[in-house]
């Protein structure tokens, strides 16, 4: 089987409920304000850290104390300071952060785009060199994203390349299109052009 972000997770938090790793994710979603753009996932990402760790807690809580108890916005380098302060604490399990549908970061106009930002945050994160945290990116492949994390990642797995994946896909129209009580009373041709126009479509995703 091959790993998806939700598949990924299971296996990470198996590891976290023994102890032995800290995990944060995060979805990009478009259609929220507060999920398509770097600030919003580093914030997220601090947040998760800091209820798995005291000692990751209380260097939040250095954070918004110096921010006046939460009354003024920290800047983008202190969240990042923060983070670092974290990846470096000492005896500390391993840190794995999951960021899902990258994809979903507008890649607007102006400089630098939400989708760039948050390129450059993984770029970031991998420059720390931390041994003590592991990255796992999911995306569409998007010709800009490709690039990119093309030349950052250590592994890459193409979804879209992969004849299991697409397999499943089509196991999965053919079985809602027979179960569907309104699909099943469509001609067996009608089925059958549904399922590839669907599967065609759906290009491995």
């Amino acid at each position: 089987m091959l790993p998806t972000s939700s598949s990924i997770i299971d296996d990470i938090t198996k590891s976290y409920k023994a102890g032995l790793a800290s995990i944060a994710y995060f979805y990009f979603d478009f259609k929220d304000e507060a999920k398509k753009n770097a600030r919003g996932a580093l914030s997220s990402l601090l947040v998760q850290l800091a209820a798995q760790s005291d000692a990751y807690s209380e260097i939040l809580y250095a954070l918004y104390s110096e921010n006046h108890a939460g009354s003024k916005q920290p800047t983008d380098g202190e969240l990042k300071e923060t983070l670092t302060k974290m990846l470096s604490a000492p005896d500390q399990a391993p840190i794995y952060i999951v960021m899902d549908g990258l994809d979903e970061c507008p890649d607007s106009m102006g400089a630098p785009s939400p989708r760039e930002n948050v390129l450059s945050l993984v770029d970031w994160l991998l420059s720390l060199h931390c041994s003590n945290l592991w990255l796992s990116i999911t995306s569409r492949p998007e010709p800009d994203i490709a690039k990119v994390l093309k030349s950052l990642a250590s592994h890459t797995i193409f979804l879209q390349e992969e004849t299991g994946q697409q397999e499943d896909i089509t196991n999965y129209i053919k079985w809602f299109v027979n179960s569907d009580p309104k699909a099943r009373k469509w001609r067996e041709q009608d089925k059958k052009l549904v399922i590839e126009k669907l599967s065609e479509r759906a290009d491995g995703m």
